[in-house]
This record gives C-alpha cells, sequence and structure tokens, in this order.
C-alpha cells in the first residue's frame, strides 16, 4: 500500500484516481462503503453515520447518509472516468456496538431496543443503494458486536480490515 493515507472522518466521503490509500478509523455503527473501477483506476470511500436522509428534514451533509453518500461518490466517479458498469462495491462495519439493559428488540429477548439497531440498519440501506444503482456488492464484513478500521488501496482496489477481536484481513 501507498503512504498517501486519506482519513475520511464520520459523515464525510472521498473520491480519486490517485494511488492513495483512503480509511475510515473506528467503524462501529458506521458504515464504510468503497467503490471501485477496476479498469480507469477510480475509486471512492464514504463514512456513512445514517441510513437514509429522506426521513430527515434538514438534511445537511450528503456525507452521512448511505443513499446521498452512495450517490454522490457515484457521480464524481463518473466526473473523473469511471463507469458505473464496471463498479464493484465492498462494506464495513455495521455493528451493535450498545445494547440497553432490561431493553427488549423486535424478537421479544433482551437486547437493543427497536430503532436502536443502527448498524443493521445502516448496512440494509448500503445494501439497498447498491442494488438501486446496478453497482454489486462483492465483499462485506459488517454486523457483529466489534469496531473495525478499514483501508482502501486505490492502486488496486484491495480493502483491509483491521479489529482487536479478529484481527487483520483482506475483502
Amino acid at each position: 500500500m501507498t503512504d498517501d493515507l486519506v482519513n475520511v472522518g464520520v459523515a464525510e466521503y472521498y473520491v480519486t484516481h490517485n494511488s492513495h490509500v483512503l480509511a475510515c478509523f473506528g467503524l462501529g455503527s458506521c458504515v464504510g462503503v468503497a467503490l471501485y473501477d477496476g479498469r480507469k483506476k477510480i475509486g471512492g470511500l464514504a463514512h456513512i453515520m445514517l441510513p437514509n436522509s429522506k426521513a430527515i428534514t434538514k438534511r445537511g451533509n450528503p456525507g452521512k447518509y448511505a443513499d446521498t453518500a452512495i450517490q454522490n461518490m457515484v457521480e464524481k466517479m463518473e466526473k473523473l472516468g469511471a463507469k458505473r458498469r464496471d463498479m464493484r462495491a465492498k462494506a464495513v462495519g455495521g455493528a451493535c456496538m450498545f445494547s440497553i439493559p432490561g431493553a427488549i428488540n423486535p424478537r421479544n429477548v433482551p437486547g437493543p431496543a427497536l430503532g436502536m439497531q443502527i448498524g443493521d440498519r445502516n448496512v440494509e440501506a448500503v445494501k439497498v443503494v447498491l442494488k438501486e444503482l446496478g453497482i454489486p456488492l462483492m465483499a462485506e464484513d459488517t454486523g457483529g458486536g466489534h469496531g473495525r478500521t478499514m483501508r482502501f488501496d486505490i492502486s488496486n482496489g484491495t480493502v483491509t480490515v483491521n479489529s482487536i477481536k479478529h484481527g487483520v484481513m483482506e475483502l
């Protein structure tokens, strides 16, 4: 991997055709989505915080939501010469980081309360948006109860995931 590391913070996205490594540090319930056109070596990474902008009246930053972050990344990649038909996606994160003692989840067992499974909702929203845009999700490391850091190497499309619980893996 190259030494040009770009930190993509919470509710941000970054698109480039340069051989940078894009990184999302400390993904908990947030989802990191890497989009890559391997033919043109153009990629982008979003650090998505919430599933859908349509439920919010004051939307603000488009990088915060799965629907707007992914759509904006696709548009910026196309402006750099990428083709949607050549784009592939990888997703990391979407963990359930917190539980509320005594709360009841939808399956009527102790655990996170209804509406609190933001990690699961983020992962599902990412999958819906990718399907709507016709971009295949090639690999994912999502869910569970542990945080992750992801690094996306634009020079070759490799995504590396680090977690204390599971070590290092490549998607």
